[in-house]
């Protein structure tokens, strides 16, 4: 493929919160974009770290020592694998997430949003 992929009319495809798209490949690894409203449930990913770009609004991560990570539009962040999170959207945010491909989106395959290809 020979083209740009713009983001933001990926994410104009679609309306539904915490349900992530995958909008190209990467050395077996998915990268997606993503509405996020309110908030989402603790979980972790024991197998990988979760990357979080946000590209509009602003989203505050919760961690399991009590911390909070807060991101405004062009600053990323990297849970490290295994530890426990709650990511929040202030309002609705708009992300990209990389994670390695079949990667369940809250940690456990049985409530992991299906993968989608956009």
């Amino acid at each position: 493929m020979h083209a740009a992929i713009d983001l933001a009319a990926k994410l104009a495809t679609f309306k539904e919160a915490w349900q992530p798209r995958t909008v190209s490949l990467f050395n077996g690894h998915d990268v997606m974009v993503a509405r996020l409203r309110g908030e989402y449930h603790w979980h972790v990913h024991p197998e990988s770290d979760d990357f979080f770009l946000v590209l509009a609004g602003a989203l505050e991560i919760d961690l399991e020592d009590g911390a909070m990570v807060t991101l405004a539009p062009g600053q990323l962040y990297v849970v490290p694998r295994g530890v426990r999170h709650r990511p929040r959207a202030i309002g609705e945010a708009h992300i990209l997430l990389i994670e390695p491909t079949g990667t369940p989106n809250s940690g456990d395959p049985a409530t992991a949003a299906p993968r989608r290809v956009i």
